[in-house]
């Protein structure tokens, strides 16, 4: 099995950080994790692309998470040489956000539709919203999902892959809770978006500040990993961006709570298990 984290970065547009996205290879599939902007060229640069996506999944529907499914649904149609569906797995909610992107897709489909003799049919989206418990059991590749709590942003979910014997966990956005313990008990690779608050909380900017009570911090992601005796942890979506020379900072908090590996993220990043 092997992570790939395609996009690292947060809401604030970083030259060197796409949006937050994470490929997951088991089983001969590609599985793909948020869509955050730029996902299909970090995609394209390790050798895949949404004729390639088994399944899309979606932890919550926060702007930067779902910023370019429009641009997954699309390509995906558009690339595919007859009427394929693309499969997406997300928290209750879903359903309405695709329909609401398909809507604003709508006249663009129109050019493309009027245009092209073979392209005369609309794009097929298959919606599976998921709470808890098993997502699916085939080839090899087990999937579980639990809820997450990134409140006031409800619902959210995160996401344990199983194959060849390992586990790995897709958190998404989320502050400490029952349901990620329950994800990442012995995992062996653990993807968390964290927030280093003792930066946050110098800087000024309000709106900086309320991201602490949603986001788990460094050290609250090195003792959910502590905790559940976790392997390896992969933290992602760093808030405030890293500055450059401050990054071995970061992994040395988490590792004051966290006995296992650490690694800070970068785009395109590959964890192979």
């Amino acid at each position: 099995m092997q992570v790939i984290t395609l996009g690292t970065g947060s809401p604030i547009p970083d030259p060197l950080r796409a949006g937050p996205a994470t490929l997951v290879r088991a089983g001969g599939r590609d599985l793909l994790f948020d869509c955050g902007r730029a996902v299909l060229m970090r995609a394209a640069a390790v050798g895949t692309g949404p004729m390639s996506f088994h399944t899309v999944f979606l932890t919550h529907r926060h702007s930067d998470h779902i910023t370019d499914l429009n641009d997954v649904i699309t390509m995906q149609w558009v690339m595919t040489p007859g009427p394929t569906p693309l499969h997406i797995v997300g928290p209750v909610g879903t359903q309405k956000l695709v329909d609401n992107t398909l809507t604003m897709l709508a006249e663009d489909m129109g050019y493309r539709i009027d245009h092209h003799e073979s392209l005369q049919y609309e794009p097929t989206v298959e919606v599976t919203e998921v709470t808890d418990g098993l997502v699916s059991d085939d080839g090899g590749v087990r999937i579980t999902v639990a809820p997450t709590d990134h409140s006031p942003v409800r619902p959210t979910v995160g996401y344990r892959i199983e194959a060849d014997g390992k586990a790995v966990v897709i958190a998404g956005d989320t502050v400490p809770c029952e349901g990620l313990d329950r994800l990442c008990a012995g995992a062996d690779l653990y993807v968390q978006t964290v927030v280093r608050d003792s930066v946050v909380k110098m800087i000024p900017a309000p709106r900086l500040q309320d991201v602490l009570d949603y986001h788990s911090s460094i050290t609250q992601a090195g003792e959910t990993a502590q905790r559940n005796g976790v392997k390896t942890l992969v933290m992602t979506h760093p808030v405030p961006g890293v500055a450059p020379g401050t990054e071995q900072e970061w992994i040395d908090e988490a590792a004051a709570v966290f006995d296992g590996e650490v690694a800070l993220a970068n785009d395109l990043d590959t964890f192979t298990l």
